[in-house]
């Protein structure tokens, strides 16, 4: 950035105190990007969007009164030229969809280093996206479609996606639930996924595919 640009004007919106505290002294550090005010609710941040007029707000994903999607919602349709950049303690594909969707420029996960979280801000104040790599990783891995599963996996799959529990599948196959739950951890190693909602939530997004496969 040349010695005559102005700083990036940053807004931090977050519940907790110290933590404001702690990315406003990270901030301080660099000459390109200035902290213009703070804000705790979403009523304080609809104030200080108006008052301060940041070019970035620096969005807590999990406040009290509001969650910081639908504020980000909120805020974009009053203040469409405002870039929100989401900053969350969940490392969760899930939340950043919903928080793109919702109009935020990137997702960065708050126990990232510091140079991350100021190299996101300038990425989407220069006009980019940014997304931490865990959670870019899990977004963008290859189709879920190539993995090849056994005959029992899909199976399990099929019923999964049908609603039915592991007890339900155990006697709708004949085996004992310590099966079923071995299969289930190998569908979710083979798809890579985190936990048992990705899993069912694969199964029943896919449980149209593979009736029309059959």
């Amino acid at each position: 950035m040349s010695a005559a640009a102005a700083p990036i004007r940053v807004l931090l919106v977050d519940d907790h105190p110290l933590v404001r505290d702690g990315l406003s002294a990270r901030m301080e550090a660099v000459a390109d990007i200035e902290v213009v005010g703070q804000a705790g609710n979403a009523a304080e941040a609809m104030q200080q969007v108006q008052s301060c007029r940041p070019h970035v707000v620096l969005m807590d994903i999990g406040m009290r009164d509001v969650n910081g999607i639908d504020l980000t919602a909120q805020l974009l349709a009053l203040h469409p030229q405002l870039i929100v950049l989401m900053l969350s303690m969940y490392d969760n594909a899930e939340y950043a969809q919903r928080a793109m969707a919702a109009g935020a420029r990137g997702y960065v996960v708050k126990d990232s280093p510091s140079a991350e979280i100021l190299g996101a801000i300038r990425t989407v104040f220069a006009g980019g996206t940014y997304l931490s790599p865990a959670i870019a990783e899990r977004l963008f891995r290859a189709p879920a479609a190539r993995v090849a599963f056994s005959e029992r996996e899909q199976e399990i799959l099929a019923l999964l996606g049908r609603g039915q529990s592991s007890k339900q599948i155990a006697r709708l196959l004949d085996i004992g639930v310590r099966t079923v739950e071995t299969h289930r951890q190998s569908i979710r190693r083979k798809l890579n996924l985190a936990g048992q909602a990705e899993l069912i939530r694969y199964a029943v997004e896919h449980a149209g595919e593979r009736h029309r496969d059959r």
